[in-house]
């Protein structure tokens, strides 16, 4: 794994993780809070179908500057700004989480050169025609998403009261730290040591214009969600999929949150064929 700093035109810096070998070069889009590092759970499958694993912190986590009112569209201009830095002219975009609207924001932003989307329980506009975003979240997710619509004030203020979140995993989420997936450990308490606005940033984002619309997207893209999600409820992938033209769902029965996940090594082989 190779990581190093790319200084921003506009002065920020944004950490940058890159593999380095694979015909395809594929974005990871990392889940709230996490830190950028590519998921080494799908190491394995990537070297198999030829993947290049490619990511960032986002700004506000880790390594990386932060910048309030970051919205998709502009984080999908750090993206460029890094695929540009590595000589990468065209490749495809992976999400878990809330990083799933920022793989589509990616796709919606830079048009052609996004070849192919894969998004996992990813978030649907806050302003979506007819979805009931709140509808089936847990009230911990309330909570905090309703802070950010009050504004960054507010929402820093919530954040840094001591509240604790509870995520009511189900037990396959739970199950799912007892495998490969405790690599999720790895990236989720050093996401906020350089302090709670990646978090902030983030939370903000889902609740504010992305700066793009999603449903221009004209590539190919797999939203896979779980029935089970308390966190980000399948209401969003359902929304997702019949807005974005070329759009196929997968929906879990019996899959959440984090359980999802085990629908990845899948996904990447769907996005191998696709890209």
């Amino acid at each position: 794994m190779n990581e190093t700093e790319l200084r921003l035109s506009d002065g920020r810096m944004l950490h940058v993780y890159d593999t380095g070998t694979g015909e395809l070069p594929v974005f990871w889009h990392h889940g709230t809070p996490n830190l950028g590092a590519p998921p080494e759970p799908l190491f394995a499958t990537a070297e198999r179908l030829g993947i290049r694993w490619v990511s960032f912190d986002r700004p506000g986590y880790g390594g990386s500057t932060p910048a309030p009112g970051r919205t998709m569209a502009s984080v999908a201009d750090d993206v460029a700004a890094v695929a540009d830095s590595l000589g990468i002219d065209r490749f495809a975009v992976v999400g878990h989480s809330g990083g799933g609207c920022y793989a589509l924001g990616a796709a919606a932003t830079l048009g052609d050169r996004v070849r192919a989307v894969l998004t996992m329980a990813a978030i649907a506009p806050y302003d979506a025609d007819g979805l009931d975003w709140y509808a089936g979240m847990v009230p911990s997710g309330v909570a905090a998403l309703r802070a950010a619509v009050r504004g960054r004030e507010a929402k820093t203020a919530y954040e840094t009261s001591g509240i604790e979140y509870d995520p009511e995993f189900t037990a396959a989420d739970l199950a799912m730290f007892d495998g490969p997936w405790s690599w999720l450990g790895k990236v989720v308490g050093p996401a906020l040591d350089a302090g709670p606005f990646g978090q902030i940033d983030d939370d903000i984002s889902y609740v504010i214009p992305w700066g793009c619309d999603p449903t221009t997207i004209s590539v190919p893209v797999l939203v896979v969600h779980g029935a089970q999600d308390g966190i980000i409820p399948a209401g969003h992938g359902q929304w997702l999929a019949q807005h974005i033209p070329d759009a196929e769902l997968r929906l879990s029965p019996s899959g959440a949150h984090i359980s999802i996940l085990g629908q990845a090594e899948s996904g990447l082989e769907w996005l191998r064929r696709h890209a």
